[in-house]
């Protein structure tokens, strides 16, 4: 299938973090609506929070006010394959409540047609 040579963004999607539990929440109920070579966590959370991509096991913390951004596209082995995250995948939070939120953003090449 073809894709055309632009970016375009998923919705914006936030938590606020005085509903932090020591549990997993997604951050994206519905899940990524298309698949993203590119995700973005930013945070005006007063509180660190820890993230997860399978809302079991812990892939990243967050620092309080702080955000990071993966290019899983840069990432792609071997050399011209594609790296993306898959549609409909969510992305979770768990900490310590606080004020303010965690917010989700991310990147994809929509396809021609």
């Amino acid at each position: 299938m073809a894709v055309k040579n632009i970016i375009k963004a998923i919705p914006l999607t936030n938590f606020a973090s005085a509903s932090l539990t020591t549990d997993y929440q997604a951050i994206n109920t519905t899940g990524l609506s298309n698949s993203c070579c590119i995700l973005r966590l930013n945070s005006t959370s007063s509180t660190s929070v820890t993230v997860s991509y399978d809302g079991v096991n812990d892939h990243e913390f967050l620092l309080a006010g702080a955000s990071f951004t993966i290019p899983v596209q840069a990432n792609s082995q071997p050399n011209n394959f594609i790296a993306n995250f898959p549609i409909g995948m969510q992305v979770y939070v768990k900490g310590t409540a606080g004020t303010g939120n965690i917010y989700l953003s991310g990147y994809y090449q929509p396809t021609a047609g």
